[in-house]
C-alpha cells in the first residue's frame, strides 16, 4: 500500500516540477522578448551580433592554441577583442581571423599579450561589470540600462551601445565611480 502511495507522489512531484519548468521557460522568454524590444539595434541586428559572436569563437577556438584566451563581443557588427595571448603574431592573427568573419564592419583589438589572468581576476571582472551594470539600473530616469553593454577586462571596463552623448557621459561616469574599475573606455556610437 505504501509503494502505490510513493509512486503517486513522485508522479505529483514530476508533474509540478514539469509546470514549474515550462512557467520558468515562459517567464525567461517574456524577460528576453522585454529586452530585445527596448533594445535600439534591429532585431536582424541583434542576430547578426549573436552570429558574429558564434562563428567568431568557432573559428578562434579552432585556429587558436589552447593557452590563448580570448574573448569577443559583437555590438552593432562591432567586435570588441579581450583577453590574453602569449605574443604579439597571436594577437594579429586573432584579429586576422575575426576580420574573416561576415558582418564585421569594424573591430577593437585590446587583447593583452602575456599569461592569462587568474581565476580571481576573472571573478573580480565579473563582478565588476555587475556592480555597474547595477549602479547603471539605478540611473534608470536617465538612460536604460539594457542600451549599454558593459565588458570588464584586467579592471577596465569597455562600453559599447547606442547612446545619446549625454547617456554615454552618464555611463562613463557611473563606471569611472565603481570600485574596482582601473579605466573605462567608450566604444558608443552615438545617435541623436
Amino acid at each position: 500500500m505504501k509503494r502505490p502511495l510513493l509512486m503517486a507522489l513522485i508522479a505529483l512531484g514530476c508533474a509540478s516540477l514539469s509546470a514549474l519548468q515550462g512557467c520558468a521557460v515562459v517567464v525567461a522568454g517574456a524577460a528576453a522578448g522585454a529586452v530585445v524590444a527596448t533594445d535600439r539595434r534591429s532585431s536582424a541586428v541583434q542576430l547578426d551580433d549573436q552570429t558574429i559572436e558564434l562563428k567568431g569563437s568557432a573559428r578562434l577556438r579552432e585556429q587558436l592554441p589552447a593557452s590563448a584566451k580570448v574573448d569577443l563581443t559583437s555590438f552593432n557588427h562591432k567586435v570588441l577583442l579581450t583577453g590574453y595571448v602569449g605574443d604579439e603574431a597571436a594577437k594579429a592573427e586573432v584579429e586576422r581571423v575575426m576580420r574573416a568573419v561576415p558582418g564585421v564592419t569594424r573591430m577593437y583589438n585590446e587583447i593583452i599579450v602575456g599569461n592569462p589572468a587568474s581565476n580571481t581576476q576573472y571573478v573580480d571582472d565579473a563582478y565588476i561589470s555587475t556592480k555597474v551594470k547595477a549602479r547603471l539600473l539605478e540611473r534608470s530616469q536617465q538612460l536604460y540600462a539594457n542600451h549599454i553593454k558593459v565588458v570588464t577586462e584586467a579592471g577596465s571596463v569597455y562600453l559599447l551601445g547606442l547612446v545619446r552623448p549625454d547617456e554615454a557621459d552618464i555611463a562613463a561616469d557611473v563606471a569611472s565611480g565603481t570600485s574596482g574599475v582601473k579605466r573605462v573606455v567608450k566604444l558608443f556610437e552615438y545617435i541623436n
